[in-house]
């Protein structure tokens, strides 16, 4: 800020968009509202205003839950200190991109197992698709959402619901969608969603022929050799898929 000036351009979503506001020494000023300084910032830490005044985008339930800024400008969000989305070379926004591009959203009826930020559901509504099933088990993530101006709205393609794809999918009818896009937590956080009984309910709901992409990264493999994504393959095929490794995950198609 340069010394002795009225205005300044900023974001104020996270870089979306740009926009110019009054300042002086004391606050600044943005659409006829007055906002005064947040006294101390820290550290990989995004605010928003609430009702008791700068308030960090977190919350602490089980475990901590916090969305945290990223240079490429779309957050990520950690659970415990765990970061959820890949960023040290890549947006997770463009990331996200990238790996939806990978099931050819456009015209399909997607299920997105673990909905997060939604940076998948963004992606697949802007590639086309006809509707998007997006299930996300935490409520502390699903209001990081509402505060992200990079997650999309629920409403018209995106169906977001609250609660646990591992007891919703067994009411899916067979064959219902025509895509999947599967992100779950780490193994040791969330190894229901790894198991060979959810993988033959994603046989079971996806069409014959449809695309399946499921992000394993790789964890442990320096500390205890284990092959997640090799494993992921292997019980993705005893389901009925034909599996390549891609990236940091699995593509698989239907037989």
């Amino acid at each position: 800020m340069v010394a002795g000036a009225t205005r300044s351009e900023c974001s104020l979503d996270l870089g979306l968009t740009v926009r110019t506001v009054e300042i002086d020494a004391t606050g600044w000023m943005c659409e006829g509202q007055r906002y005064p300084y947040i006294e101390r910032c820290k550290d990989r830490t995004v605010y928003f205003r609430g009702d008791d005044g700068w308030e960090p985008v977190a919350r602490f339930g089980g475990a901590l839950i916090k969305l945290v800024p990223t240079e490429w400008g779309a957050p990520t969000f950690e659970i415990d200190g765990i970061k959820m989305l890949p960023t040290a070379k890549v947006s997770p926004h463009a990331d996200a991109e990238r790996k939806v591009g990978l099931i050819q959203p456009r015209g399909k009826i997607v299920l997105d197992t673990c909905g997060g930020l939604g940076y998948f559901a963004a992606w697949c509504i802007k590639g086309g698709a006809a509707r998007v099933l997006s299930f996300e088990k935490n409520p502390d993530v699903i209001w990081l959402r509402s505060l992200n101006p990079w997650s999309p709205e629920a409403g018209g393609v995106l169906e977001l619901t609250q609660g646990d794809i591992v007891d919703h999918i067994t009411r899916f009818a067979d064959g219902s969608v025509d895509a999947i896009l599967h992100d779950p937590p780490r193994f040791g956080i969330a190894g229901e969603l790894y198991s060979q009984v959810f993988y033959d309910h994603l046989a079971r709901v996806l069409r014959r022929k449809g695309r399946l992409f499921h992000y394993t990264g790789t964890p442990n493999r320096l500390t205890s050799g284990r092959d997640v994504p090799n494993e992921v393959s292997k019980r993705l095929r005893l389901a009925g898929f034909v599996t390549e490794l891609n990236g940091d995950g699995v593509l698989a198609r239907r037989k």
